[in-house]
């Protein structure tokens, strides 16, 4: 599958998680600042989210960002019924070719890409794309959600904005933050920007000093 993850299905997903949670669709819209139809318009696919309308969502639902990829009851991975790009070609082992991917589009053309072939309890790893002139937000709002991040860049350049400063970052550079630590991620150079990203929920880091 060489198609992105569409609007629809993202907003699909984000329905489900918002109807799950008991929530209804104007205090959800309340909470995030937004309109009702503005909401309702990104539940149905009309309307991209840009990355900090994501994160400010799933942050109000409670779950991770991955929970646009995959179902997020799991304890253990395994293949999800509706996850079509995902094989496993002996017991327990689980492959995600690069050919059948289905990265998510958000708003600004900015994509992410989940690199486990299926879901890691507490942890999320992923690949973002960022055009040139784009950013994790349009209106230079900072994203605050939960966990710990570590950021590698592959190609092209990123700055990372914080309260205190910002950092620029280039292919092979990494850096790690709370991510309760206010931050933007803006690519303001002439070339595709590429980094992986790891985050790790603050439930798998206790289990794994404690391990």
């Amino acid at each position: 599958m060489d198609e992105t993850l569409l609007p629809a299905r993202i907003g699909g997903r984000l329905r489900r998680l918002r109807t799950e949670s008991g929530r209804s669709l104007a205090s959800v819209a309340q909470e995030l600042g937004v309109s009702s139809s503005a909401l309702s318009q990104i539940e149905n696919g009309v309307m991209k989210p840009s990355v900090q309308r994501l994160v400010e969502l799933v942050g109000i639902l409670g779950v991770p960002v991955s929970a646009i990829f995959d179902d997020v009851a799991v304890s253990v991975p395994r293949v999800d019924d509706d996850v079509t790009d995902v094989s496993e070609p002996l017991p327990g082992v689980l492959v995600a070719t690069r050919e059948a991917d289905s990265p998510a589009q958000l708003g600004q053309g900015v994509t992410y890409r989940r690199l486990s072939p299926a879901p890691l309890p507490g942890v999320t790893w992923f690949e973002s794309t960022y055009p040139p002139g784009a950013s994790s937000s349009e209106d230079g709002s900072m994203l605050v959600h939960t966990g710990y991040e570590s950021g590698h860049v592959v190609s092209g350049e990123l700055v990372f904005e914080f309260a205190q400063g910002s950092v620029r970052l280039g292919p092979g550079d990494s850096l790690s933050f709370a991510a309760s630590r206010p931050h933007r991620v803006v690519n303001d150079g002439e070339v595709v920007a590429v980094a992986l990203w790891l985050t790790v929920e603050p439930s798998a880091a206790a289990e794994a000093e404690e391990a």
